[in-house]
């Protein structure tokens, strides 16, 4: 943990520009960009959520019926790890979404050929002062739409899936 620790110490913008400078443009390399710098988050959210679930009564009842381990894992622990999991799997897909298009923004995530957010923002902003301010408002509407309507299914999906707001 004192590895994510630090990973999350930096900011992601930073991590991806520097793997990214490393590695260089490219759809590949922007997903190991996206991935090394959002790992850290599903690894703190399952342990914190594993150290819970691993102190309640079904376990402690799964180890006096001498149940193996990977079964009390696999059958009972991680079951009951993942809706935590889903809802951080939805509020870093809007963070992905976003860092992908910051990055296209910059001129060094996908290739100009490849469709993206962030280029056709970036395409535009020579023209923002123009008279042509749609070339970049528009994709910039549907990146802030995209990213609004993904944070509010998260939210949503906290809400179905926390227990204690069950009635």
């Amino acid at each position: 943990m004192r590895l994510v620790d630090l990973q999350l110490s930096f900011p992601s913008i930073l991590v991806a520009l520097m793997i990214l400078a490393f590695l260089g443009k490219g759809i590949l390399n922007v997903v190991i960009a996206i991935v090394v710098v959002e790992w850290a988050y599903y690894a703190r959210t399952v342990r914190g959520t594993a150290l819970v679930e691993r102190r309640r009564e079904y376990i402690e009842a799964a180890e006096c019926l001498a149940l193996s381990k990977p079964r009390i894992v696999f059958r009972h622990l991680l079951p009951n790890c993942l809706p935590p999991l889903i809802v951080i799997l939805t509020m870093q897909v809007a963070r992905a979404i976003a860092l992908e298009a910051t990055l296209s923004f910059l001129g060094l995530g996908v290739p100009v050929t490849e469709p993206s957010l962030g280029l056709l923002i970036a395409n535009g902003y020579e023209y923002m002062l123009s008279g042509r301010y749609w070339i970049s408002f528009y994709p910039g509407i549907a990146l802030l739409v995209t990213i609004v309507v993904i944070n509010l299914v998260g939210d949503q999906l906290r809400d179905v899936l926390n227990p204690r707001l069950r009635k």
